[in-house]
């Protein structure tokens, strides 16, 4: 009869071959193994809204002319309706008065970038810096700082919407497009934006578009026979305790989830860790 000594070493190696055997076990029992942490940061495109709640936000983008400014202030006072204004740096150098009167009648100015890049072309460091010049420029005139913002040409990324996240901005999209800037007809721009829009929606104009002026008053019209409110996207948006889907819809949590997440985020006392038994 053969007799097989163990050594201290063999012993050893037996053990972790065991215990390896173990792990692949229980891995394999795991009904998921993580393989990414990659998740797409999403701006606001629109809100969850019920059918009966309507409520939209109207929003302009202003990078270049300022000639129709005082006839939108104008439509907007004929129809008590206040809307966003997302304003380029440049555009408030040339046109502070403009800023001013938009402010003074009570539309809210956001933040659209100082140059109007493309935001996902630049550094992290220079897209800060492009949101923070711009938004001391327009404190400086109507004493109100910009919590909202919205990427020249639609353009971001994951980068973008975090830079945006760490310099207190919320990042704004849209899922109605009026393609003024197309220079479509006024009744091109209304039809469009009437067979689009719903509960929750975010309306693009932008300021200097040809036809706008002339669409505005049928679509406010038609919104508001139709029993919707339009406020400005600061009014709309939900500022904590939502999700954002793959679309881009806001959804609010559940009272009872926002508990939930609250108390997972939440500091826990701290645990030893267990002791490592020497092997030799």
């Amino acid at each position: 009869m053969k007799i097989f000594v163990i050594t201290k070493r063999t012993g050893i190696m037996l053990a972790l071959v065991v215990l390896l055997a173990f792990s692949l076990v229980y891995i394999g029992k795991s009904d998921v193994l993580p393989v990414s942490n990659t998740k797409r940061d999403l701006p606001i495109y629109c809100v969850q809204k019920p059918e009966t709640e309507k409520v939209v936000a109207m929003s302009f983008d202003a990078a270049w002319g300022n000639e129709d400014t005082g006839q939108l202030i104008d439509i907007m006072n004929k129809y008590n309706v206040k809307t966003t204004f997302f304003v380029v740096g440049g555009w408030v150098d040339k046109f502070p008065e403009s800023v001013k009167q938009l402010s003074d009648a009570g539309h809210e100015i956001m933040n659209h970038s100082d140059t109007h890049p493309h935001m996902t072309q630049l550094s992290v460091e220079k897209m800060k810096e492009e949101v923070e010049n711009c938004d001391k420029k327009i404190e400086k005139i109507t004493g109100i700082k910009p919590t909202l913002f919205r990427a020249p040409y639609g353009d971001y990324n994951n980068a973008v919407v975090g830079a945006m996240r760490d310099t207190g901005h919320f990042t704004i999209q849209w899922d109605v497009d009026s393609l003024d800037w197309k220079d479509l007809t006024a009744t091109e721009i209304t039809d469009r934006v009437l067979k689009k829009v719903k509960p929750g929606s975010i309306i693009l104009f932008h300021n200097a578009a040809k036809h706008t002026p002339e669409a505005l008053p049928s679509i406010i019209e038609s919104l508001q026979k139709d029993g919707y409110k339009i406020v400005p996207v600061s009014q709309l948006i939900f500022k904590d305790n939502y999700t954002i889907d793959n679309s881009g819809m806001q959804i609010p949590k559940a009272a009872d989830q926002a508990k939930t997440d609250k108390a997972a985020d939440a500091p826990t006392a701290k645990t030893s860790a267990p002791a490592l038994i020497p092997l030799d």
